[in-house]
């Protein structure tokens, strides 16, 4: 069983033009007849940025040079990780027609829903360049730990994704609970704030995994290593949610048709 599920595995993989397809059209369609069409992500991405940043920096007494880019990185990050984590409830759910009809592997649409969220990565991507350079703390000695840091990433919210998507097709009440948690993830992950000002509360930083995740990908951008432990916290939830995946790919996946 083990074997049939790593040959899904690797069937949806080798599937990519279909779900690179599949994500480039939920994009157009939803930009459809829109003047500026997906750059309406960035638009909206950096207003938000310039609001929050210039609010809280004032209310924080931060140095603006080292705190939008603080915020800017960490927004795109976030917003990366949280549309990863709500769209893959309904990775199952608002493909059920495919899934009934086609025999195409379950994994597509979890592919699908980062390949989506990728596309939403690079144009906000640009906020992260332009304030690069406008404050001048681009290093390129940190910043090539930015890819396998990503990488990284990518591959521990691809098991989050399918585990997602199973367990909310199962119980209609997982996306709201999964709405909540990112909410609350939100205010207990330094994006707007420095990990060094949580004084008297660090375990909130330490059970919080992704604290670790946006280490990995922030620091470089912000011209700086990531904490060892952030690389060591990663790699060790990137095994124990892929051997908890597979399992639950086991199990459920001739199941998921009959759930849906």
């Amino acid at each position: 069983m083990q074997d049939n599920t790593l040959s899904l595995l690797i069937s949806g993989c080798k599937s990519w033009r279909l779900w690179t397809l599949l994500g480039w059209q939920d994009i157009r369609q939803r930009y459809a007849r829109s003047t500026i069409g997906p750059f309406w992500i960035t638009l909206s991405m950096g207003v938000m940025v310039g609001a929050i940043g210039l609010v809280y920096g004032t209310l924080f007494d931060q140095n603006m040079k080292g705190y939008l880019p603080l915020v800017g990185s960490g927004f795109v990050i976030w917003g990366l990780i949280s549309g990863v984590l709500n769209d893959s409830c309904f990775a199952f759910i608002n493909n059920s027609n495919y899934i009934r009809q086609s025999d195409a592997c379950l994994w597509v649409y979890v592919f699908q829903v980062i390949w989506r969220q990728i596309i939403m990565l690079a144009h906000n991507f640009v906020i992260v360049i332009i304030l690069q350079f406008v404050f001048g703390i681009l290093k390129l000695g940190e910043l090539i730990f930015f890819i396998p840091g990503l990488a990284l990433l990518l591959l521990n919210l691809t098991w989050m994704a399918y585990l997602a998507a199973t367990w909310s097709t199962r119980y209609r009440d997982i996306p709201q609970l999964i709405s909540a948690l990112v909410q609350i993830l939100f205010y207990i992950t330094p994006l707007m704030w420095w990990p060094k000002m949580m004084q008297k509360h660090q375990w909130l930083l330490t059970i919080n995994p992704f604290a670790n995740l946006v280490d990995l990908v922030r620091s470089p951008l912000l011209g700086t290593a990531a904490q060892p432990e952030s690389w060591y916290v990663a790699i060790g939830l990137a095994v124990v949610g892929w051997t908890l995946a597979l399992l639950t790919s086991a199990r459920t996946y001739r199941q998921i048709a009959y759930w849906i």
